[in-house]
């Protein structure tokens, strides 16, 4: 799968808003009501989930 400048952008958006990264690459689902969950209990949690997803699809 090929890393574009989108990537980038939503990396960046991870560091100080994870659930933002995750809602512009899946959308309002069930993935960004977990970041949102793991952002809660911790923030690095949600951090490590974003970038999960954003480099997963």
């Amino acid at each position: 799968m090929a890393f574009t400048a989108s990537d980038i952008c939503k990396i960046l958006y991870v560091d100080p808003f994870p659930h933002v990264g995750v809602f512009l690459e899946r959308g309002c689902g069930a993935d960004f009501l977990i970041n949102i969950l793991l952002t809660l209990l911790g923030y690095i949690p949600g951090i490590i989930h974003a970038l999960y997803i954003i480099l997963k699809y």
